[in-house]
């Protein structure tokens, strides 16, 4: 039975014998309960796993060092499920402390499987929003990176950080304005339009496009993308499409 399937009252029956597996075979030193949750079909299964990893190594509850040393025999798996679920784990931890789980991360971008890939775009997403020094730093190293899906990822990466702080991540995605690999183009766009629609992003994003930025093109796509984001997710942003657009063109007119 899929764990949505369950009852509420199930679910959290569920996890909380998922946490005392992990804390158990946490100090035992090996993992066989907790290798089947990495390695289960059900993707919420897998992230309860890392839920209650992250969390029982936040409160002190298991050991972070062997915590660390059992992701690194996992994420020798053959089994992309499990890599993937490692890196999401790495990525709970990297929320208090980046450092110690890096490395997960410097090989998780290289990984073959899109799903591992895609796992490290979601971790730099909420590590960088709850612990954006260490994080988007890491993310600069690779923003010029020789590999374009890797500059693309890692852009995507720190996008949630800029819905909230955009002048933290703007700086970053300065540096690729003149990148000709249509895929960072996109995600470049993306991620502007992604970062402007809360309340002061949109002063913010404008500002830094009309001051900092020199292709004229790329912005205004971006700004057609501002605009257009604020009908999509008319129901979250600050201002009304219609607002939006005149801000812009008030402020893009001097």
């Amino acid at each position: 039975m899929a764990y949505y399937d369950l009852s509420k009252e199930e679910r959290a029956g569920v996890f909380s014998q998922m946490t005392e597996v992990v804390c158990t075979e946490t100090n035992a030193g090996q993992w066989k309960l907790g290798y089947a949750y990495f390695a289960d079909p059900d993707t919420y299964i897998r992230k309860n796993a890392y839920l209650a990893t992250g969390r029982l190594v936040q409160a002190g509850t298991i050991s972070k060092s062997r915590v660390i040393q059992i992701l690194e025999e996992l994420f020798k798996d053959e089994n992309q499920l499990v890599r993937q679920t490692v890196i999401n784990a790495a990525g709970e931890i990297g929320c208090f402390d980046f450092e110690a789980v890096m490395p997960f991360f410097e090989k998780g971008l290289f990984d073959p499987h899109h799903q591992v890939r895609n796992a490290v775009i979601g971790s730099i997403k909420k590590m960088g929003q709850k612990n954006p020094v260490p994080v988007l730093a890491y993310a600069e190293r690779f923003l010029e990176h020789e590999q374009f899906e890797i500059r693309r990822e890692i852009v995507h990466g720190i996008e949630l950080r800029g819905r909230t702080h955009p002048q933290d991540i703007l700086p970053l995605l300065r540096r690729l304005e003149h990148d000709q690999k249509p895929r960072v183009r996109n995600t470049l766009v993306h991620v502007l339009g992604q970062i402007a629609y809360k309340k002061g992003c949109l002063e913010t994003v404008c500002a830094d496009l009309k001051t900092h930025w020199q292709n004229k093109e790329l912005v205004n796509d971006a700004l057609e993308e501002i605009i257009d984001v604020h009908y999509r997710y008319r129901n979250f942003t600050c201002y009304t499409q219609d607002e939006a657009r005149a801000y812009i063109e008030q402020y893009f007119s001097n």
